[in-house]
């Protein structure tokens, strides 16, 4: 017996008029949909009148589902995979799953689209020849740093997404560790309230007094001061800079060694 496929598709974002034909055929042909949410997903079926067997398949039950899953394949089943709004792997399940369905010879069909961060990008005004897309900053204070530290010596445009709850925090942690960059803020794309807020951190902070939606956060790219300049700094300038991004001591006596390319002890020995 021939394996099935497995179709990863792309649904609305929030206009449910940006679903494809091919999308709505694919979902009526196959055997069962995978649904990030099965309530958003039928929804989303009742509006096009289709009816088909749902199964849940989100970030909690990916490697449990992954084996149900892959059986079914195996054995000749169709399955679509769908996430509550968008492209399936794209900071959300699926990305798990088609790696083990390339490894086991199953094939892979994507189905395009709509792509939040995609249409963020091309109404922003900002470069969209070269970009680099950072899904949820890390909530870990530690590699939350060292992502920021990625971000800030990123010459293209960095794509981040952000919940309302933390959107204001972290813009002002992008002024604090990046500087009051350009960046655009879009909001609810395809809804009713869909806005873009473009300008300077400080300017978009005015703007958004109470955020609610669904946000992404473009950052235009600016390298940050270079690694070799800090060479230049005294090592006390060289200290501060690293503190004011908030390091501990540790910390910044390595970043300052591996900068001046010197050993750690001889650094260590200087703020003794």
């Amino acid at each position: 017996m021939d394996s099935g496929t497995l179709y990863l598709v792309a649904t609305p974002i929030g206009n449910l008029e940006d679903i494809t034909f091919r999308a709505l055929r694919i979902l009526k042909d196959v055997d069962l949909i995978a649904a990030e949410d099965t309530r958003q997903t039928l929804k989303l079926l009742n509006h096009f009148e289709i009816s088909k067997p749902l199964i849940s398949y989100y970030r909690h039950n990916e490697e449990i589902r992954n084996e149900e899953l892959l059986k079914k394949l195996r054995n000749g089943s169709n399955i679509a995979i769908v996430t509550d709004a968008g492209t399936p792997g794209i900071s959300d399940p699926g990305e798990k799953i088609v790696k083990v369905a390339i490894e086991k010879e199953i094939n892979v069909v994507p189905i395009p689209g709509a792509c939040a961060m995609i249409n963020a990008l091309i109404a922003s005004g900002l470069d969209t020849n070269e970009f680099c897309f950072y899904g949820f900053l890390p909530i870990n204070k530690k590699f939350r740093k060292e992502k920021f530290e990625e971000v800030g010596n990123e010459g293209k445009t960095v794509i981040i997404y952000e919940a309302p709850h933390r959107l204001i925090g972290t813009l002002k942690e992008i002024e604090e560790k990046l500087g009051n960059r350009q960046i655009v803020v879009a909001k609810e794309l395809t809804k009713i309230h869909e806005s873009f807020y473009r300008g300077t951190v400080s300017d978009v902070l005015k703007m958004i007094k109470e955020p609610k939606g669904e946000y992404i956060v473009l950052i235009k790219g600016e390298k940050t001061e270079k690694k070799n300049d800090l060479s230049f700094l005294t090592l006390e300038q060289h200290y501060e800079f690293y503190e004011k991004q908030g390091y501990s001591k540790k910390e910044i006596i390595k970043k300052i060694a591996k900068d001046r390319n010197v050993s750690k002890n001889e650094i260590y020995q200087k703020f003794i």
